[in-house]
């Protein structure tokens, strides 16, 4: 029988992985502790990992001192309209600037990915001005249309995914007689699943967990999001805050995000392998 020998260097690398994992796990295993805690046991040491008693009254409490049910349906029309609208527009963007040939490509190219590198606090009072002036605050418009319109990141991401793409389906496909359009949306779309589906997760966090954005451009309850609504927990007690509560909120906040991140989890690897192809 083969033995096999492990390395002293992957044992180091494993560690160090391990520990960086923890670093990841240790947090989320604290809030829903916590979570499931009274609020007199919260700051109790040496810390108490294991709740005793159990007090599942937080996650009643959430819905009763807390906007989260408004926040959990504006949040989710935000995302959604994002995730379907900056797909398209992304993409397209993306499959234009990899696969077609026009003046200025390169240039425009640059120039595109120039614009990540301003602050959003930079843009942020000509923003609100703007979107004063066409009577979007206190909207979900502001939060939606801007980000509808493409992302950078993903542009870039599907790009260099796209590049990894034989030309020879662009070139089989012209000489059947389809068109541009019909190449993007029946060739080079379904085909670029796995980038698609990672940058989907990535925009559905980058979404649904928007604090800014929509404490900026938002100032009544019924236009909050989820991550709004947790916020003013915070103020909701006049003496202190209630930490479980607002675990509690934070737990039924981010199970969207971790749900959907393990269920798709597999085309993360597929999609990063492919976009360093070719650049």
């Amino acid at each position: 029988m083969k033995r096999y020998r492990i390395k002293p260097s992957t044992i180091v690398v494993f560690i160090i992985l391990l520990i960086g994992a923890c670093t990841m796990i240790v947090p989320f295993v604290w809030m829903l502790s916590t979570s499931l805690k009274e609020a007199t046991l919260v700051y109790k040491l040496p810390p108490q990992w294991l709740p005793n008693p159990v007090d599942w009254n937080n996650f009643i409490e959430v819905w009763k001192s807390s906007n989260i049910l408004t926040g959990l349906k504006n949040s989710t029309i935000v995302t959604i309209t994002v995730i379907v609208c900056s797909t398209v527009t992304s993409s397209m963007a993306a499959f234009a600037f990899a696969k077609l040939k026009f003046p200025g490509k390169n240039i425009f190219f640059i120039a595109l990915l120039s614009t990540m590198m301003i602050p959003f606090v930079v843009l942020l009072i000509p923003q609100f001005l703007i979107y004063s002036n066409l009577k979007w605050i206190n909207t979900l418009i502001p939060l939606i249309v801007p980000a509808s319109l493409g992302n950078v990141s993903i542009i870039f991401f599907l790009r260099q995914y796209m590049l990894g793409l034989p030309n020879e389906l662009m070139d089989a496909a012209k000489i059947d007689g389809c068109s541009y359009f019909g190449i993007y949306w029946r060739i080079f779309l379904p085909i670029s699943k796995p980038a698609l589906i990672a940058n989907t997760i990535m925009l559905f966090m980058a979404t649904w967990n928007d604090y800014f954005g929509p404490m900026i451009f938002t100032n009544s309850k019924s236009t909050q999001t989820v991550q709004v609504a947790i916020a003013f927990l915070n103020s909701y007690h006049e003496t202190q805050t209630d930490i479980p509560v607002v675990m509690a909120a934070s737990l039924i906040a981010i199970l969207p995000v971790l749900i959907l991140f393990i269920t798709c989890q597999k085309y993360f690897t597929e999609s990063f392998a492919m976009s360093g192809i070719k650049g």
